[in-house]
């Protein structure tokens, strides 16, 4: 290989053919999954009520890995292997020994990493017999990636997107739109929940676990007609992610190097689990030392400042309880530009790691946060998604570290989307319209708001 190569290109040929699913290798036993309504464990027949019986049993499953359908890959050929590409601009601007991959997931048809499992979920509920979705989507690249995929496969959408994204992001709204998906402001007035909740709160920017409870309500109260589709947090969507970190592990390989530190931004943990579990599985079964960081923002600080504990994966407390660090059901975050980050818990899988200490996490402000964001912009030539800036962040700040140590150091982040429809945001911090809204918030605040789980 070139001394000077910039980008590290897989054929497609070299698309894996498999999802690695981690639920094989966790070094701590799984927490239950409990219903709503009775809080006992929850139960193959009330999850499909929202999902499709195949992705239950992926949810549940503990093969190591799961071959991906041949009319999923056939999609993933759209776009899939992206690049892995040295940022060898950046490191000359910082001054740094230290080299930085990142995978450009941006360059997928939806701009992001999310079309990785929307296309095959949309896949798995059409040969369920599925003829429509409900979603709920914060900043809308979950909810653009979805419309894609049930454009393919002939599935009607309803998406609940957050307001605050809805009236920040008006083009993801559109790209939506042009898919043929109906879109809604949450709260909004399509359900009961959304009235309820305006009545109390005309003016709240709404929150994902709003938006969550107005999708399950919508495919509970259908009667079998609709099922809902989640972007993050549950087992089977993170397992679907990990095409990603199992291209990076070929693409390192090609780069002849092998990262000390890999590095992705959490909100329910679907862009970090696809880029690092692959490179936990080498940890936890070959030994390797890889650390994995989980960035998040300080103003939704889930996992450094939330408590480990049972909670409702939604508002409205209709969705499953899980074990997850969390700042309570009811928390209501900032109206950050990140709004993918906007979730109160976190994926079961992460927590689960997180606790057990075989991953990191750290919190960032959004002012430094957009700061490394225009630096990447300015360098590598690529706006990065909001979310994606919080990775950026930590992967200068761990460069500027080794540089200060003249330590050699292998940084991998995951780009998992382009801001190219995240402007207004940056307008905002070029305005200077970008705030600090680092939440101060106490354990013990939110415990009280838990439910009472007899486990």
């Amino acid at each position: 290989m070139s001394k000077e190569q910039y980008k590290y290109l897989l054929n497609e040929s070299d698309l894996p053919k498999q999802w690695y699913n981690i639920s094989a290798d966790m070094p701590v036993d799984p927490t239950p999954v409990l219903n709503p309504q009775t809080k006992e464990p929850i139960t193959p027949e009330f999850l499909n009520v929202l999902f499709p019986m195949s992705l239950v049993e992926q949810e549940v499953s503990k093969d190591r890995y799961v071959d991906i359908p041949k009319e999923v890959r056939e999609i993933y050929k759209l776009w899939r292997p992206t690049p892995l590409i040295r940022a060898r601009r950046l490191e000359k601007a910082l001054g740094t020994p230290a080299h930085i991959y990142y995978k450009n997931e941006g360059a997928s048809i939806s701009g992001s990493h999310k079309t990785n499992t929307a296309v095959a979920q949309a896949y798995y509920n059409k040969i369920d017999g599925t003829k429509s979705l409900t979603t709920e989507t914060g900043a809308g690249q979950w909810g653009s990636a979805l419309s894609i995929a049930c454009n393919f496969f002939d599935i009607s959408l309803e998406v609940f997107m957050v307001k605050a994204s809805y009236e920040q992001k008006p083009y993801r709204r559109v790209i939506m739109q042009t898919y043929g998906a109906d879109i809604f402001p949450s709260p909004s007035n399509q359900t009961d929940y959304g009235r309820r909740y305006l009545e109390e709160h005309p003016n709240s920017p709404g929150s994902l676990g709003i938006a969550i409870s107005e999708a399950v309500e919508t495919a509970v109260k259908s009667n079998g007609a609709k099922k809902y589709s989640l972007g993050s947090v549950l087992n089977h969507v993170l397992m679907h992610q990990t095409v990603i970190g199992q291209e990076c592990l070929k693409q390192m390989e090609m780069a002849d190097e092998y990262p000390d530190v890999v590095i992705g931004c959490v909100g329910g943990g679907s862009n970090f689990g696809g880029v690092a579990f692959p490179f936990a599985h080498k940890n936890l079964t070959e030994g390797r030392k890889t650390r994995l960081v989980a960035v998040e923002p300080t103003a939704t600080p889930t996992l450094t400042k939330g408590p480990y504990a049972f909670d409702y994966g939604d508002t409205a407390m209709m969705a499953p309880i899980l074990k997850m660090f969390t700042l309570g059901h009811d928390f209501i975050p900032a109206p950050i530009h990140a709004g993918g980050l906007r979730y109160h818990g976190m994926a079961p899988q992460i927590c689960m790691l997180y606790d057990a200490g075989f991953i990191e996490a750290v919190a960032v402000p959004q002012p430094g946060t957009f700061s490394a964001g225009v630096l990447f912009a300015q360098t590598e030539g690529i706006i990065p998604a909001p979310e994606s800036a919080h990775a950026i962040r930590v992967a200068i700040d761990e460069a500027l570290e080794a540089k200060e140590k003249g330590e050699k150091r292998v940084i991998l982040f995951n780009l998992s989307g382009h801001g190219l429809l995240d402007l207004a945001a940056y307008d905002a911090y070029n305005q200077g319209r970008v705030v600090d809204d680092t939440l101060e918030i106490s354990q013990d605040e939110i415990k009280a708001r838990l439910p009472q789980v007899a486990l």
